[in-house]
């Protein structure tokens, strides 16, 4: 039987998520699996990966298979490199404390990137808000503008207008009606 850790699509048309699964390479994508390894959410920025790191390592001694999108993930979650380090270790390259201290390195520097790509997409998304008050502020000045001109406008063409009906009144005689 040849078993593959592959993906299994679940949630809706075009916002979809994905279970990592371990299955028969016979089984329908959607369909029966063995065991359920974690989950992959790439809606989120960065992707959200939830893995069980050790039962896929177990999978993975046992002869899994990973698909190309599985091995990303696994690779991204350090699982492939632990697998690595084991088998150097089996193979006496190195000692289980050297591996162990390879694995913490490697993992403490991969939180930090993820870490420095979730303060930056934030900082981009306060300036992305910063821009658009400034724009929107600026916006509004430029119609309270026009509004107030085009108000100066309509009182002084008022007050001319009045200016007009005062100085038509005072030309007019004024006709006393005849008795």
């Amino acid at each position: 039987m040849a078993v593959k850790i592959r993906l299994q699509r679940h949630g809706k048309k075009n916002f979809a998520f994905f279970h990592i699964v371990v299955a028969d390479s016979r089984a329908p994508r959607d369909g029966r699996f063995i065991e359920q390894l974690g989950s992959y959410n790439p809606n989120t920025n960065p992707a959200t990966i939830v893995l069980n790191a050790e039962q896929a390592l177990k999978w993975l001694n046992v002869g899994a298979q990973p698909t190309l999108t599985a091995r990303r993930i696994l690779s991204y979650e350090g699982v492939l490199l632990r697998k690595h380090l084991q088998d150097g270790v089996a193979k006496g390259a190195l000692t289980q404390a050297q591996a162990d201290e390879k694995f913490a390195a490697w993992k403490a520097q991969k939180d930090q990137k993820v870490a420095a790509k979730v303060t930056s997409l934030k900082n981009e998304a306060i300036a992305k808000a910063k821009e658009a008050k400034a724009a929107e502020i600026k916006v509004n000045e430029a119609r309270a503008q026009a509004i107030a001109k085009r108000n100066a406008e309509a009182a002084a063409a008022a007050a001319e207008a009045a200016a007009e009906a005062t100085e038509e009144a005072a030309a007019e005689p004024v006709e006393t009606p005849a008795e």
